[in-house]
């Protein structure tokens, strides 16, 4: 299964924001960073809070912030949430779904790619590996954004 470029972003938009869990985000920042559309990452964003995956405040020094700890996001939930299309294959448009044998293995197949995500939470996928904010451009201590990157390793 290939999951949508919406859910990608929106699970980078969590991974982000449990990092910065200290200071409210900008869109524009995230928007930055990961070099995303800033109107396409509004829509998502949107979604998220709406869903109460993330919480927002208005204003000049306005900003999204997690809406639950990362404890309590469960991935498969978020992917159930921003995914629209579970078809692996196009088999509910095929004239011999119903005779078909291999619909059931599809189906089968997706419930184990579901089933590992639910064992996992945003807090789960951040413990799994390092650090991932030194790959990111680096944030300077009044939330700004700078073009400056990490120096490569000989």
């Amino acid at each position: 299964m290939r999951l949508t470029q919406y859910t990608d972003y929106a699970l980078r938009v969590l991974l982000y924001l449990a990092r910065h869990q200290d200071r409210l985000c900008s869109i524009a920042e995230i928007a930055t960073v990961y070099g995303i559309s800033k109107n396409h990452l509004m829509k998502i964003i949107n979604d998220l809070v709406n869903a109460g995956y993330l919480t927002s405040v208005r204003g000049r020094n306005g900003g999204v912030r997690l809406g639950r700890t990362p404890d309590r996001i469960n991935v498969g939930a978020l992917i159930r949430h921003t995914e629209d299309d579970f078809d692996l294959v196009g088999c509910s448009r095929c004239i011999i779904a119903p005779a078909c044998g291999m619909t059931s293995v599809f189906d089968e197949a997706l419930a184990g790619f579901m089933a590992v995500l639910d064992r996992y939470t945003l807090a789960d996928a951040l413990a799994r590996k390092g650090d991932f904010l030194p790959l990111l451009n680096a944030i300077g201590p009044e939330g700004q954004i700078s073009k400056a990157r990490p120096a490569k390793e000989d």
